[in-house]
C-alpha cells in the first residue's frame, strides 16, 4: 500500500503533534509514502510560522525541515500538470474544497491510478478525509 500525505501529515511527521506517533508507524507499514510537489512550499510554510508564533520552538523547526530535506527523495513526489489541476478544479467544485487541499486530493487519486495500487490517504482535515473515502480511497483513521 501507497500512502499519500498531505501537508498536515506531512508535518506531522517532523514535528510532535497529535496522532504524530500512529502517523510514523503508518509509514513504517508502507510500501512508499507519496507526497504533491506542493507540500515542500506548505509544509516550510506551515513549519515557518510555528517558528514565528513559538519563537521556543524555532531549534527544533530548523531540524524539522533539514530532517524534511534528507527525506524528501524517498518520497514519491507527483507533479502538477494541467490535468491534474483540472480534476482538482472538480473536486473543488464537487467536495467544497479550498484550492490546495483540491490539488493535494487530486493528487493522491493520481497516485493511485498511476500506481494502480491502493491509497491510504493521511490528511487531517475533515471534509477533506470525507472527499478521499467518497473517491474510494482509504483513510488514515
Amino acid at each position: 500500500m501507497i500512502l499519500f500525505c498531505d501537508t498536515s501529515a506531512l508535518v506531522k511527521l517532523y514535528i510532535a503533534e497529535p496522532e504524530s506517533d500512529a502517523l510514523k508507524a503508518r509509514v513504517l507499514e508502507t510500501n512508499a509514502v507519496a507526497v504533491c510537489r506542493i507540500a515542500w512550499a506548505e509544509a516550510h510554510a506551515a513549519l515557518s510560522r510555528r517558528a514565528r508564533e513559538v519563537p521556543e520552538d524555532a531549534a527544533t523547526i530548523e531540524l524539522a525541515k533539514v530532517a524534511l530535506a534528507a527525506d524528501w527523495p524517498r518520497f514519491v513526489v507527483l507533479e502538477i500538470d494541467q490535468p491534474l489541476v483540472e480534476r482538482a478544479g472538480e473536486y473543488a467544485d464537487t467536495f467544497a474544497l479550498r484550492g490546495y487541499d483540491s490539488i493535494q486530493l487530486a493528487a493522491a487519486f493520481e497516485t493511485g491510478r498511476i500506481a494502480q495500487s491502493a491509497i491510504c490517504f493521511a490528511c487531517f482535515d475533515t471534509r477533506l478525509t470525507k472527499a478521499a473515502k467518497l473517491l474510494g480511497m482509504t483513510c488514515l483513521s
